[in-house]
């Protein structure tokens, strides 16, 4: 059973840093794709980065990079975001979803996603 399960969210202030995982079970990374999304209340799931075959990044999101940072650990089957200089407007739910073989920007091409885990970042 595929399964991906986040963690690592909470309420931090503007500036701080959080690392959110990403735990896969039932797969194994290689050769497949994960990436990170968030959503914020009223707007569109936005992807913000994906790490695909030997640890190649492609990051999509402008307003993260230089900020946020996407690794992964094919060991322990866990992809990590650290993120660092939070602003309030990274207020969301954070997502990770995997694909086959190649990334993608776009969240529907993803084919299996994670509960999801709540980033606050507020004074």
């Amino acid at each position: 059973q595929v399964q991906l399960v986040e963690s690592g969210g909470g309420l931090v202030q503007p500036g701080g840093s959080l690392r959110l995982s990403c735990e896969a079970s039932g797969f194994a990374l290689e050769p497949n794709v994960l990436g990170w999304f968030r959503e914020a209340p009223g707007k569109e799931r936005e992807g913000l980065s994906c790490i695909g075959w030997g640890d190649r990044v492609t990051d999509y999101a402008d307003s993260v990079k230089g900020r946020f940072t996407i690794s992964r650990d094919n060991a322990k089957n866990t992809v990590y975001l650290q993120m660092n200089s939070l602003k309030p407007e990274d207020t969301a739910v954070y997502y990770c979803a995997i694909r086959a073989r190649i990334c993608s920007k776009w969240p529907y091409e993803y084919h299996y996603w994670g509960q999801g885990t709540q980033v606050t970042v507020s004074s």
